[in-house]
């Protein structure tokens, strides 16, 4: 199924593998006819602890935390279409409770041929794995902590990609992109040129008609100018905290592995997926100590290699229902700090977070999805959270099939 499905396009479908994964020819949509859609979800959360505590030793990472309560989650309105012979358009829009903003708008090329691709506008970067995927289609309600942490959930960026899909019975694409660099580890700075660049490398391919599996390494480079924050505990114990800044290069790399088994190929009724991502970071460059006015305003160099896997399976016994279960784990590292710094920062956490995630989903069709979640999380130092999530996901309108 796999060969079959990627020697025709990049974005390689399986069917039945997530929500929105279901009929829609492409090709029958143009600039006076395009796909609409509409993905309503909704969650109810209950944590033990304040989402907004940050895991231990990513203090000056994003926390994209889950809401407490009930909460309208995010919606997606889309739309796409056949520009013209030449051209492909997609758009997609993020609909929270106080806010609309651009997730994805760009174009495609559709006949430069060779297998090459050319995208250009604002896009989920392909590094990765998970990356690419919109958040309706994610087998848990939120992202691994790797993503969150790394990626503040997702790497978008305003660029352009090149993608090269090779003429093989296996599947092997190569890429690149370069982009503003707006989206996190990156700052959005005024600039020329480019502020981040990605490769990835996929390869794939069949095992018999029951077994598909697909493997990737990515590289990420950019450069943090300003980056504030205020969460960094400081070994002086400032009353209210401080608020510290980082300038310097910001280096990632990454592997990721999906395996999928099907009785007989047949992704309807029953199949098993694992999937597993590792990304590794390097910071190098000045940390900034106390900025706040009257602050003592201390710089020094400061270099911290960070790192964080996941591992997960999903496991769909009937056509209805799926269940599965995720590991989550972090290493924060020891950052080497300049001297004028060394009394005022934590260099070394010594503590791993980690996190262990259940799920549940009853999907009445390809449109609809409820899920239960259940979590051990442990990725905070001596503050242990159970947590308990309700998921809703509705799909209306014409969606087009997410890739493998």
């Amino acid at each position: 199924m796999f060969k079959k499905i990627c020697s025709n396009t990049a974005f390689a479908v399986l069917l039945g593998h997530s929500l929105g994964a279901f009929a829609h020819d492409t090709s029958s949509d143009n600039a006076f006819n395009p796909a609409l859609w509409l993905i309503l979800s909704g969650t109810y959360g209950n944590m033990q602890r304040d989402p907004a505590i940050p895991a231990t030793g990513f203090a000056m990472s994003p926390n994209p935390a889950q809401t407490q309560g009930f909460s309208l989650g995010e919606s997606e309105l889309g739309v796409a279409a056949d520009i013209d012979p030449e051209f492909r358009g997609f758009a997609t829009f993020s609909i929270l409770s106080a806010s609309i903003s651009v997730e994805n708008a760009f174009v495609q090329t559709s006949t430069l041929g060779n297998g090459l691709n050319l995208k250009f506008g604002r896009f989920f970067s392909s590094l990765g794995y998970l990356n690419e995927q919109h958040a309706h289609a994610w087998d848990f309600v939120d992202q691994p902590l790797v993503y969150n942490t790394m990626w503040n959930s997702q790497l978008i960026e305003d660029g352009m990609q090149l993608k090269w899909l090779a003429p093989t019975d296996m599947f092997v694409e190569v890429g690149g992109e370069v982009g503003r660099g707006f989206g996190y580890p990156g700052t959005d700075t005024p600039r020329n040129g480019s502020g981040a660049t990605v490769l990835f490398a996929h390869i794939g391919d069949d095992i018999g008609i029951e077994q598909s599996w697909r493997a990737g390494i990515s590289a990420h480079q950019t450069r943090q100018t300003n980056a504030q924050s205020t969460a960094v505990p400081d070994l002086l114990n400032t009353p209210g905290g401080v608020s510290d800044s980082f300038n310097g290069n910001s280096n990632t790399a990454g592997l990721d592995f999906i395996w999928k088994y099907a009785p007989n190929g047949n992704f309807r009724e029953r199949y098993v997926k694992v999937q597993s991502e590792y990304f590794r970071r390097r910071q190098d460059g000045m940390l900034t100590y106390a900025t706040q006015p009257g602050g003592a305003n201390i710089a020094d160099r400061y270099i911290d290699t960070q790192s964080g896997w996941y591992v997960q399976s999903v496991y769909q016994f009937m056509p209805t229902w799926r269940t599965g279960l995720r590991y989550d784990r972090l290493d924060p590292g020891v950052a080497t700090v300049g001297a004028l710094n060394a009394g005022n920062v934590i260099s070394n956490y010594a503590y791993t977070p980690s996190r262990i995630t259940w799920m549940a989903d009853y999907n009445a069709s390809e449109f609809s999805r409820i899920r239960l979640q259940l979590v051990r999380d442990n990725s905070r130092q001596g503050l242990p959270d159970n947590q308990l999530f309700l998921q809703y996901i509705m799909s209306m309108g014409a969606h087009g099939a997410h890739q493998y």
